[in-house]
């Protein structure tokens, strides 16, 4: 095994821990960062205890950190700032014994890209989709899909997680149009199509597909 699959594999057995799979969780499922308090209250444990799961999981490279006064006060007398959680945006995965499949979706993208096959992807995605069961729940439609959705608002859902991350940074028309196809498609298997309705709306840190009430 490489050097890159030993740490994959660090990382991906700092999970084995029932709280600390349960403090990522946590983190994971969020609109934003979270702080330590958060997760010491919803997982009935300590501070204390929190903040070490929360900092082995930032050691094994699960989640990142970031600082910020959770009061909005500045100035003298604001306090210090609190320590965040987020998601780290490294992927993690192990095979034994070794196998490429990223490698694959890399080179059949590029061949889809070079070729202008796009349009022949995003038809069979969508055909993909519609093997969706009908009358699913759209939340757990998606997240079965690793989309990891989220409601921003009674009439919206954003995507917060685009399982082809990778691939979307290097193919991003190729591999964003599947995803609009996959999702449409997805809608009209189970049957939730005549009342949502996936549009294109890329931003950091998210999917580039985003769902609003029809």
């Amino acid at each position: 095994m490489t050097t890159e699959d030993l740490h994959d594999l660090d990382a991906l057995a700092s999970l084995t821990d029932r709280v600390r799979r349960r403090a990522y969780r946590l983190v994971a499922d969020g609109t934003g960062p979270v702080g330590r308090d958060e997760v010491a209250e919803a997982l009935g444990v300590g501070r204390t205890l929190a903040a070490f799961h929360l900092d082995k999981l930032v050691a094994a490279g699960l989640l990142e950190v970031s600082y910020a006064r959770r009061s909005g006060r500045t100035g003298p007398g604001a306090g210090r700032p609190a320590k965040l959680y987020r998601p780290a945006a490294a992927e993690h995965a192990v095979s034994v014994p070794p196998r490429a499949y990223r490698s694959a979706a890399e080179l059949l993208a590029e061949a889809v890209e070079q070729a202008g096959a796009e349009g022949t992807l995003h038809q069979v995605a969508e055909k993909h989709g519609r093997r969706a069961p009908a009358g699913a729940d759209v939340t757990e439609l998606l997240t079965a899909q690793g989309y990891a959705p989220a409601a921003a608002g009674p009439e919206r859902i954003e995507l917060r997680n685009c399982p082809f991350h990778r691939l979307a940074e290097q193919f991003p028309p190729v591999i964003c149009g599947m995803n609009l196809a996959m999702v449409t498609g997805l809608l009209a298997g189970a049957g939730l199509d005549d009342e949502w309705e996936a549009g294109m709306d890329a931003a950091p840190g998210r999917c580039c597909v985003a769902l609003s009430k029809k």
